[in-house]
């Protein structure tokens, strides 16, 4: 929950770099409060206006993390638009050390429970 909270802190921060374990907690959460969504829907039967307000309240936020993390494997934040290699991309480990969009963000301030999660 913490790197969810990181980032919707960074709102629409696109400078700077993003860890793969933000990137991918930021997706499992919001791919489980989607979910949470939607079985309320159903069971009030409103229709997908939760959804919808939840999907636009994360557009932002998500655009800024993708962007964030091509930027931690060296590469330009329009690579998101690629389809398959974007998530491929995605999942590759980020560059040790700083690169052309900044410092790494694995050796700020590196606790337990970030060696942990990387």
């Amino acid at each position: 929950m913490h790197y969810y909270l990181k980032v919707l802190q960074n709102y629409a921060n696109f400078k700077g770099r993003a860890r793969r374990s933000e990137y991918w907690y930021f997706v499992l959460f919001s791919i489980i409060i989607s979910v949470v969504l939607a079985i309320i829907e159903q069971f009030l039967g409103i229709g997908d206006i939760l959804s919808n307000l939840y999907s636009l309240a994360i557009f932002i936020p998500s655009l800024a993390v993708a962007v964030r993390r091509m930027h931690d494997v060296g590469k330009s934040g329009w690579f998101i638009l690629i389809p398959i290699y974007n998530l491929i991309l995605a999942v590759t480990d980020g560059v040790v050390g700083a690169n052309e969009y900044g410092e790494d963000p694995k050796a700020e301030g590196t606790n337990m429970s970030d060696t942990i999660l990387d």
